[in-house]
């Protein structure tokens, strides 16, 4: 993925509120469905890591990237966000 397209994405995810939360339990297969879920219906989805999780932020946007297949497009923080184009229907366009 090019610089402009996160950039793009950056900008279009900098309002939206976490909808997942990554807690003590780490990366559960419960957790990776949900957010595979999401990322179908949504296709650019923030998480949010609590303060007693057992990871960094950075290792668990990695971990959620290669189990979902979807693009970790900034990690600020104790927020992640990831990208992943839907299947059926993709609704954000990306820049060339």
């Amino acid at each position: 993925m090019k610089g402009k397209q996160k950039a793009y994405l950056r900008g279009l995810a900098h309002s939206m509120q976490p909808i997942l939360q990554v807690g003590k339990g780490g990366v559960t297969e419960n957790l990776v469905c949900q957010l595979q879920e999401a990322l179908e219906a949504r296709e650019l989805v923030k998480v949010n890591v609590l303060k007693n999780s057992p990871a960094e932020s950075r290792e668990l946007a990695e971990e959620l990237g290669k189990k979902t297949g979807a693009e970790v497009i900034q990690v600020i923080g104790n927020k992640i966000t990831l990208y992943k184009q839907s299947k059926k229907k993709p609704e954000i366009v990306l820049p060339e």
